[in-house]
């Protein structure tokens, strides 16, 4: 059975993540306050261990805070960010119960074709390869009690942003978590994963080099979501493709991820590999839809007013932008602080040239940036970033990250002003407001 649906598993899962949090807390102390040495690539490997055998939403946590900056060490960074992509999947007994339950005992007649092993699995759910006789299909089925599991893991969650907090100043992450309990629950329903689907498959219509898998709903429930199969490649596989295949791949990926929002206000905050893959064109398949945060216009005129700020250099304007991304009770030393990692995510769009996405070697994309804005922000007794800022900055890391493993020289400021130099708010709100329409997305929490 699987191991969160029963009380005793449950409790097992919690004494597992109880010592594993509980031992990052006291070591990185011991580390920080007492000199002591601690072995922090075999804790790192520990945690993820633990994390990744839970097979719910403290893993969903956990792949969030690898790609949050300089909010873990790089090496929790990098064993938990495997955790995107290597989730252990779950056996045939277990999928032949869960289908049963969505689609009744015979279930196994709608399809021609069931792949007993998962294709991929993540953590609230896994996919299965699958065929009407007419098309390929892609079936997504969602671990049991996941409700119950995630309002847990939310309780666990507080307990886990208290003993950061204990240690470190720099960013109150109790904003992050009311965004992550939201974004969670409104991802347990396939229903609304659906409806965000077929949202983006209408916004992304017209733009070439994108695909969005289409629904199946008499296969479908608010557990199971059953689509076309999009083929396709993990990113990694293309490092060593030709220069101008790269570029492609980063160009169809921009837009992807940001015709979307400076065209509707909407954005996919879940930029891992395995949410998308690559064609042999070059063209991107987008493949999940849980992680979608809607925005009103003028937090996105705000994310613009910022890079005009840096543009013409003009301090008023970048204190309104923050003011209207919702940071409160900013001091001038903290704006210099924040301004400084707006310049490394904005530098790229300010050049009118093909250029590598951040200058210098750095595996982890921006990197050593966050870190010195991190000890500055320590150091002036941290801020809270609100709600609206974890999403867009993890869609901006996620896709970094990507574009430097791909070794991509784009022209990011012609991409960018292509999408936002018309730009009217009152008119995305009226295409946002039409798209969340037409497409049947439920109201936002």
């Amino acid at each position: 059975m699987f191991e969160g649906s029963t009380v005793r598993g449950r409790l097992k899962r919690y004494a597992k993540v109880g010592s594993a949090v509980s031992g990052l807390a006291v070591k990185m102390a011991g580390n920080r306050y007492l000199g002591m040495e601690l072995d922090k690539d075999k804790h790192a490997r520990d945690l993820k261990e633990a994390l990744g055998g839970l097979k719910g939403p403290l893993m969903k946590v956990a792949q969030i805070m690898s790609t949050v900056p300089d909010m873990l060490p790089p090496e929790y960074v990098e064993e938990l960010g495997e955790l995107q992509s290597n989730a252990p999947s779950m056996g045939w007994l277990f999928v032949r119960r869960r289908m049963a339950m969505e689609l009744g005992q015979n279930w196994q007649k709608h399809f021609v074709k069931f792949g007993r092993e998962a294709a991929a699995a993540a953590s609230l759910g896994q996919v299965h390869k699958a065929s009407d006789g007419k098309n390929d299909l892609a079936c997504k089925l969602q671990y049991p009690d996941m409700q119950s599991a995630v309002e847990a893991d939310l309780k666990q969650l507080k307990l886990i942003f208290a003993i950061y907090r204990r240690y470190d100043k720099a960013i109150d992450p109790s904003e992050i978590h009311s965004e992550v309990a939201s974004r969670l629950l409104e991802e347990l329903d396939y229903n609304r994963e659906a409806a965000h689907m077929r949202m983006y498959r209408d916004i992304l219509r017209s733009v070439k080099k994108v695909h969005v898998p289409e629904e199946f709903p008499s296969l479908s429930t608010s557990r199971l979501l059953t689509m076309t199969w999009l083929q396709g490649k993990n990113l990694l596989t293309i490092k060593d493709k030709p220069q101008e295949y790269r570029n492609k791949v980063a160009e169809n990926l921009f837009r992807a991820w940001y015709v979307p929002f400076y065209g509707y206000g909407v954005i996919h905050g879940d930029p891992h590999l395995g949410n998308y893959s690559v064609r042999s064109d070059g063209s991107i398949n987008l493949l999940d839809f849980g992680c979608i945060r809607v925005f009103t216009g003028k937090f996105v005129r705000g994310v613009i007013d910022l890079y005009r700020a840096l543009e013409k250099n003009n301090e008023e304007m970048a204190v309104h932008a923050f003011e209207t991304w919702g940071f409160k009770k900013l001091s001038k030393e903290k704006i210099d602080v924040l301004v400084q990692w707006a310049e490394f995510l904005y530098a790229p769009l300010l050049e009118d040239a093909a250029r590598p996405i951040q200058d210098g070697d750095g595996k982890m994309y921006g990197a050593e940036v966050a870190a010195k804005v991190h000890r500055e922000l320590q150091l002036l007794g941290g801020v809270k970033p609100p709600r609206e800022f974890v999403l867009m900055d993890r869609a901006a890391i996620g896709l970094g990250s990507v574009f430097t493993h791909l070794r991509a020289e784009v022209n990011w400021h012609r991409l960018f002003h292509g999408l936002i130099d018309d730009f009217d708010g009152r008119i995305l709100e009226d295409k946002q407001n039409c798209a969340l329409r037409k497409a049947g997305v439920p109201q936002v929490l």
